[in-house]
């Protein structure tokens, strides 16, 4: 197939139209203002904004992801130990409550053979020729609950006002029991005697020979000695108290 240029200046103008565009002064155009210093400073400020503001978004990012991760799995740990957690404290509460009525059997345990101890001290402690006309308690007699005695209401003394904490301090002073003993005897080494025993007892403490007076006992109006002793009752030491098995037959 064969073309005829009927117009022969058309192509070349338009060659040399392109050919006329010219890079080496573009070039030389954006050289001449990049000397300009207020335009580098615009530059390298835009630059490194940009590389900031990248910087810290990629950190945001990241510890955000790493928050919500710990948040997800702080709530997973928490729904898992939930009912450990509740099973725990109801564990607590039923050992307190345990501990808590122990306390209160030991309190009324305590108390319960205080008499029996007393009066078996006492008749092993007398001497021959003496004999007791009465054993009476002195000291007040408390009227504290056994929780109170098994220390169970100490919290709540901050509540409590002077006169109350007085109370209570009277009332914990009571739980010594004191008690005396009137007798008498024909022979006062028999007395002594009596007295020294008392002392060796684990069970008494503060033996005090209140006073003595001749008296005159029927039948045959024999001269005796009546006496008076003021005594306490102490905490006998573990190894002074003897335990025994009880066994009760059952028909």
């Amino acid at each position: 197939m064969i073309e005829i240029n009927l117009l022969p200046g058309a192509r070349k103008q338009k060659r040399s139209r392109s050919a006329a565009f010219d890079f080496g002064a573009v070039v030389g155009n954006v050289t001449e203002r990049i000397k300009d210093p207020f335009l580098i400073a615009a530059v390298v400020s835009m630059v490194l904004a940009l590389v900031v503001v990248g910087g810290l978004f990629l950190y945001q990012n990241r510890k955000m992801s790493a928050l919500t991760e710990h948040e997800t799995k702080s709530t997973q740990d928490s729904t898992r130990y939930a009912d450990v957690i509740a099973q725990r404290r109801a564990a607590e509460q039923q050992r307190d409550s345990v501990i808590r009525q122990i306390n209160v059997i030991r309190a009324i345990d305590g108390s319960r053979y205080i008499w029996p101890h007393i009066l078996n001290e006492v008749s092993r402690a007398l001497t021959p020729y003496t004999w007791l006309k009465s054993l009476a308690q002195t000291s007040a007699v408390p009227s504290l609950s056994p929780e109170v005695e098994a220390g169970l209401d100490a919290g709540d003394a901050k509540n409590k006002t002077k006169l109350e904490v007085k109370a209570d301090s009277d009332a914990v002073a009571a739980t010594q029991l004191s008690f005396r003993v009137v007798g008498q005897t024909i022979d006062i080494q028999a007395l002594t005697r009596f007295i020294t025993q008392l002392e060796a007892s684990p069970w008494i403490e503060n033996v005090v020979l209140v006073k003595t007076e001749n008296t005159t006992v029927q039948p045959g109006n024999k001269d005796a000695i009546e006496f008076t002793l003021d005594m306490k009752l102490q905490k006998a030491d573990s190894s002074a108290i003897r335990r025994v098995p009880l066994s009760v037959a059952v028909r």
